[in-house]
């Protein structure tokens, strides 16, 4: 299969070790991955607020991309993989509502003939996640494994745009893909009825007060469920949950201190892949202790 990759904004700046590990997970699965040439914004979700139309044809600009590139390989079929959970989120109402609603579609494709593009509706938009259980499947994933993480117990968080209003590829009220993934490496997955709850998006930036305190409910709640770590998919909720912490700890009373990889990050450190290429290193709150006590065979979480 061929896939096209649409970082977003995110997974070239704050998101980067995202794109690090998954790039590097990809490769050791021996699934090339093509960077989509010359995309853009999808406008994330703030651009709808402001100018739905616009919103739709700056996101449809890179849907139209990808159909374009996929005429140029043999067997190109248009799948754009979106890793940023909001990214993925607007790529695919986008695509749905152009295909609803025959006036946006008409607005959206005058857009798209200004600029020399058109789109016919053929992109499959898929997540990271969906990619690895649903196409490369649990059991390959297994044989890439060089150090099973027994004992590590992982809460893994999916935020709230990845399966909702969208459940393309798993429950909306009940996800379990991570799930699955976090055991075939080794670890455990604690139950967390919280894994879908809100991080507070962007209110720690205009509703500060908020935003901590959303954060800290989530990161409060995984600790008490004996969580040596959170993975999750989303570059927000890993900037909200992992570099707020000592401000939440001084909001509340309550300190907090829990590293937040990204979900390829543990991936690849159970296929063996170095932390440099995994991005290990630009995380603020450093998971070489837990690492340090499951290589060493002592008990992860104390």
């Amino acid at each position: 299969m061929n896939y096209w990759y649409y970082p977003g904004c995110s997974l070239k700046g704050n998101g980067k070790p995202y794109e690090e590990s998954l790039l590097a997970v990809f490769r050791e699965l021996d699934v090339p991955l093509w960077e989509l040439n010359d995309w853009n914004c999808c406008g994330a979700t703030s651009y709808m607020s402001i100018d739905e139309v616009q919103a739709f044809a700056l996101a449809s600009r890179n849907l139209a991309l990808t159909e374009r590139a996929a005429r140029e390989v043999p067997d190109g079929t248009p799948q754009l993989v979106a890793p940023c959970n909001a990214c993925f989120l607007v790529l695919t109402k986008t695509q749905r509502y152009i295909q609803m609603h025959d006036d946006l579609n008409r607005q959206v494709q005058a857009g798209l003939r200004a600029v020399g593009l058109e789109y016919q509706g053929t992109v499959r938009v898929r997540h990271p996640l969906d990619v690895l259980v649903n196409d490369l499947g649990l059991l390959r994933i297994g044989r890439a494994v060089k150090q099973r993480l027994t004992g590590l117990k992982v809460a893994c968080y999916y935020g709230c745009q990845v399966v909702r209003p969208f459940a393309t590829f798993d429950d909306a009220h009940d996800p379990k893909t991570m799930d699955r993934l976090v055991e075939m490496l080794g670890a455990t997955p604690i139950r967390w009825p919280l894994s879908t709850r809100c991080c507070g998006g962007t209110l720690i930036g205009t509703i500060r007060e908020a935003g901590l305190r959303l954060g800290h409910i989530l990161l409060r709640d995984a600790a008490k469920r004996g969580a040596d770590l959170i993975v999750t998919i989303c570059p927000l909720c890993q900037f909200n949950l992992e570099c707020y912490q000592r401000e939440m700890g001084q909001a509340y009373g309550e300190p907090v201190h829990m590293p937040v990889l990204f979900l390829p990050q543990l991936m690849g450190k159970a296929f063996g892949i170095p932390d440099a290429d995994l991005g290990l290193r630009r995380l603020f709150v450093s998971p070489a202790p837990v690492f340090a006590r499951l290589e060493g065979g002592q008990p992860v979480h104390a």
